[in-house]
C-alpha cells in the first residue's frame, strides 16, 4: 500500500516508537514515574488522527516535525498539570527545543552527508525503524543506550542517573548494543 494514500491512523501509527523515544528523552526520573508517557504519545496521536485533514505537507520529514509539535504541547500541559502550576511559556519553549535536540540526536546517530530527497526520505524511514528497534530493548539497556549514545552521556554520568555502577552500565550497552544490532541491521532490508 502506498503509504501516501494510507489512513492516517494506519500513516501515524508508524511515529509511535519514535513519540516515545521523544517523551522517554523529556522526563527525569522523577517525571517519568508519575506521568503516563505512553497516554501522552496516545494522546498525540489521537489529536493528529483528528486534525489530519487540516495537515498542509504529507512527506515523513513534515508529519514528524507536526507531530513533535503536538507532542511538546501534551506534554507540557501533563507537566504543568503534575505540577498544578500556571503555563510557563520559557518552560514550553525550552521543552520544545529538548525534543528537536532529542529528535536530531538520533538523526545524527544515522547521518551521513545525503543531499537528495529520497536520501533524506530513506534516512528519516531508517530513523523510525531505529526508534521501534529501540523500543524493543529491555528498560535498563534502552535507557543506557539512549543516554550514552544519543545523549552523549559519559559511562560514569550514565551510571548516577540509572544508579548503576560503571561496569553494570557497560554491561548493559554491551547487551543493548548486541541485541539493537539484531533487530536494526547495518543495511535496510
Amino acid at each position: 500500500m502506498d503509504p501516501e494514500n494510507a489512513r492516517p491512523e494506519q500513516r501515524l501509527e508508524q511515529f509511535r516508537a519514535y513519540l516515545a523515544f521523544l517523551v522517554r528523552r523529556q522526563l527525569d526520573g522523577r517525571l517519568l514515574g508519575k506521568l503516563d508517557a505512553s497516554g501522552v504519545v496516545q494522546q498525540t496521536l489521537w489529536e493528529a488522527t483528528q486534525g489530519w485533514k487540516d495537515l498542509r505537507g504529507r512527506s515523513e520529514a513534515e508529519v514528524a516535525a507536526w507531530l513533535r509539535r503536538i507532542l511538546v504541547r501534551n506534554l507540557a500541559d501533563e507537566v504543568r498539570r503534575l505540577g498544578a502550576d500556571k503555563r510557563d511559556w520559557a518552560r514550553e519553549r525550552s521543552l520544545e527545543a529538548a525534543v528537536e535536540q532529542s529528535s536530531a540526536n538520533l538523526a545524527a546517530w544515522l547521518a551521513q552527508d545525503q543531499p537528495s530527497p529520497s536520501q533524506q526520505a530513506m534516512r528519516h524511514e531508517r530513523m523510525l525503524e531505529l526508534a521501534a528497534a529501540l523500543a524493543q530493548l529491555p528498560d535498563d539497556q534502552r535507557t543506557a543506550v539512549e543516554l550514552h549514545h544519543l545523549e552523549g552521556y559519559s559511562l560514569t554520568e550514565v551510571g548516577e542517573r540509572m544508579r548503576r555502577s560503571k561496569d553494570a552500565v557497560a554491561g548493559l550497552l554491551f547487551r543493548g548494543l548486541k541485541r539493537l544490532r539484531e533487530l536494526f541491521p547495518e543495511e535496510p532490508a
